[in-house]
């Protein structure tokens, strides 16, 4: 196993899913689940997202197929939403990402999806298996590593916001945010680049 194309894959997929930037959401949005389950309400959302990333892992390019889908586009909008995640990580919303929903326990939505597994994470996850589908096995485990690093940091979230107060904690999404924006324009380039040579050969 290639340890630093391993350690890159976790460390896009921790920035995408940026388990980090989702502590605000999550503590408002388990305000109302008795705090003895919230633990175990985290776990299982992160295990519904892990599920769904794997499943994108091992089927995606059969859907990819099945919708007549190139490499390249898949490269170039992969680049489009991880741009713009990054821009939202860079200038965040007053209220988070997507808002906070406040009722009842999140159940598969809004935690899992869309804030853990959303369109950019399965869009990565897509692009590394596209890349390489050779090294699916090292792909499933950057993955699994990734998502667990989310569980751990999702499960402390309240423990991290109040060590690290919210000035430290925006600052770091914000160097966090810039440094997918850079990981976001080298995939756009590189779909733009294919798309080109294939334009040339054509």
């Amino acid at each position: 196993m290639d340890l630093a194309s391993f350690a890159s894959a976790i460390l896009v997929l921790v920035l995408v899913t940026d388990p980090l930037g989702n502590i605000p959401i999550v503590i408002p949005l388990l305000r109302r689940v008795d705090p003895a389950r919230r633990r175990r309400v985290i776990i299982r959302e992160v295990a519904f997202a892990t599920a769904i990333l794997l499943f994108f892992a091992l089927f995606g390019q059969r859907v990819l197929r099945l919708m007549h889908l190139s490499d390249t586009s898949l490269g170039i909008a992969g680049g489009v939403i991880l741009f713009l995640v990054a821009l939202r990580m860079v200038f965040p919303h007053p209220e988070g990402q997507e808002g906070t929903p406040d009722h009842g326990e999140p159940f598969l939505v809004p935690l899992a999806i869309p804030f853990i597994a959303g369109p950019s994470a399965i869009a990565t996850v897509l692009l590394m298996v596209s890349g390489d589908p050779h090294r699916l096995p090292h792909w499933l485990a950057a993955t699994v590593v990734a998502m667990s690093v989310s569980a751990v940091v999702l499960g402390s979230a309240e423990r991290i916001a109040a060590f690290l107060g919210e000035k430290v904690t925006l600052a770091f999404e914000r160097l966090m945010g810039l440094v997918l924006t850079a990981i976001a324009v080298e995939m756009l380039l590189n779909g733009i680049e294919k798309f080109v040579r294939q334009l040339r050969m054509g």
